[in-house]
């Protein structure tokens, strides 16, 4: 990419988000979240328009047109999509969250749920098109200067977006990035035709569709072979639809690591290590998550339990500290799910802890100063994920430990095809696996915990985000400049 070219970025949740301070005064809160923090890499190297939907009154008041984003990158502006709170809560919190969530990380128990009704395919129609439509249009209107921009879409959230933009301005360049795993073609079966081929066809409105492991990418093909019948070259990766070719490609995400261990120095996380060197025992197992049902929390706690059974030698010697994000909490599903991992901590410190000894330290809070102080120090990081994305967690933590800390990997992480060679490897489902990675990890000789730490350094420093950021440009030059798809690509 030509650092003289405009690059239009669209994702649901901006770099900001406004608010007013007790004397009126308008306030910015940076967004959190690793795709926001990803896509500050572009924004720092090129100027940008960064599309998002307006989270506050104050967004909704600047709506409509564009405004300068101070101290952020290089020449940045926002722009921000007002959407009705009817059609967003249908967008948001029916058809993104939970229904395409969960069938992009297999949650939902099929006996049960979903139930497609009148309820969902107004949804779908009236919110989740709608919302793309709104955020299409605002891409519309910034291209009108300049139709052959490069237009980035991002995530589950803008499915059908990219349709309406290339109906009306041909000459710009989509690429389009899926930040959470891509299913397999029956999963998607859940959806009725009318909803699942709107979604699939969507997707392929864009020049490049990125994913972030090979398997995601493949999954993404198998759709577009058995649901549409499209024409499919696996070996090129690549999917022929209206004359064109549309390339599917695998770029693994990843965190910025000399802001990430600069972060790990600095003295606020530093406040937060003292209490947590103070609480901990001989032996501290970590875990950082939102409350999310894919994280698996409630099998690393039974895992856990299964241990302090199994070993009782470590008990009093070992806490494990849990500081989880609440997540989604307007969705019922995400409710229940966080009173269920309370009890089951509550019942797990019954049985086992006594008044000088909790087993589990459980934590419900967004800090992520004091996830970093408890990366630094653990002996054992759980990320035992159902499915998952990539999970940065187990690029972070890793990054920055101090102690040889072995990290317990579930195989259905994205961040696995990277890692896993040097983490101890779990199936999710395998609640005794766990509780036997955790004794392997706490007995594990300390030369080799290193080494496994070190490693796993090394690869995370040599994969940051830059990376992730330049290997998807090269692509996308590559495919302006007309090169033969097998001729690139070769990380998917």
């Amino acid at each position: 990419m030509a650092d003289s070219e405009r690059l239009i970025l669209v994702s649901n949740r901006g770099p900001v988000t406004f608010g007013r301070d007790r004397q009126g005064r308008e306030i910015a809160t940076r967004g959190g979240g690793g795709l926001v923090t990803a896509l500050l890499g572009l924004v720092e190297r090129s100027s940008a328009l960064w599309i998002s939907a307006a989270n506050s009154d104050v967004d909704a008041e600047k709506a409509g047109r564009a405004f300068p984003l101070e101290g952020m990158g290089v020449d940045t502006r926002g722009r921000f999509v007002a959407i009705d709170e009817a059609t967003y809560d249908a967008y948001y919190n029916v058809i993104a969250n939970p229904l395409l969530w969960f069938i992009q990380h297999y949650l939902w128990d099929l006996s049960n749920a979903p139930n497609i009704t009148r309820t969902e395919l107004d949804a779908f129609e009236d919110g989740y098109q709608r919302a793309n439509e709104l955020f299409a249009d605002a891409v519309i209107d910034e291209l009108r200067p300049d139709e052959d921009a490069l237009v980035m879409v991002h995530d589950y959230h803008l499915y059908t977006a990219s349709p309406r933009i290339r109906a009306e301005r041909p000459r710009a360049f989509l690429h389009f990035f899926c930040h959470i795993p891509w299913t397999q073609p029956d999963a998607w079966r859940v959806l009725p035709p009318s909803m699942r081929e709107p979604l699939l066809l969507g997707v392929l409105a864009n020049d490049i569709v990125g994913f972030h492991t090979p398997r995601y990418a493949r999954n993404f093909l198998l759709c577009c072979d058995d649901l549409l019948d499209l024409p499919v070259d696996y070996s090129r990766q690549t999917v022929r639809y209206e004359g064109r070719d549309i390339w599917v490609r695998a770029y693994p995400i990843s965190i910025h690591t000399a802001a990430f261990e600069r972060m790990a120095r600095s003295d606020e996380v530093s406040s937060f290590e003292g209490p947590i060197l103070r609480r901990r025992r001989a032996h501290l197992v970590v875990r950082v998550d939102r409350t999310d049902l894919s994280k698996n929390t409630l099998r690393g706690f039974e895992a856990f339990d299964v241990f302090l059974d199994r070993y009782p030698e470590f008990r009093e010697e070992i806490t494990f500290f849990a500081l989880l994000q609440p997540s989604r909490q307007d969705v019922p599903e995400y409710v229940e799910y966080l009173d269920r991992i309370r009890e089951l901590a509550s019942r797990i410190n019954t049985k086992h802890g006594n008044t000088d000894w909790m087993p589990i330290d459980l934590n419900i809070e967004n800090n992520l100063p004091r996830a970093v102080a408890a990366y630094k120090h653990f002996d054992v990081l759980m990320v035992n994920s159902i499915f998952d994305g990539m999970n940065l967690v187990a690029k972070e933590a890793p990054l920055v430990n101090e102690r040889g800390g072995v990290m317990i990997l579930s195989e259905n992480t994205g961040a696995f095809d990277e890692l896993g060679a040097f983490c101890l490897t779990v199936n999710p489902f395998d609640v005794e696996a766990q509780a036997e990675a955790l004794h392997s990890a706490l007995t594990m000789p300390h030369e080799e915990r290193i080494a496994r730490n070190d490693e796993i350094r090394r690869i995370v420093r040599e994969n940051d985000v830059t990376k992730w950021l330049e290997a998807q440009l090269h692509d996308i030059s590559a495919r302006r400049a007309g090169a033969p798809a097998e001729r690139v690509g070769a990380r998917g």
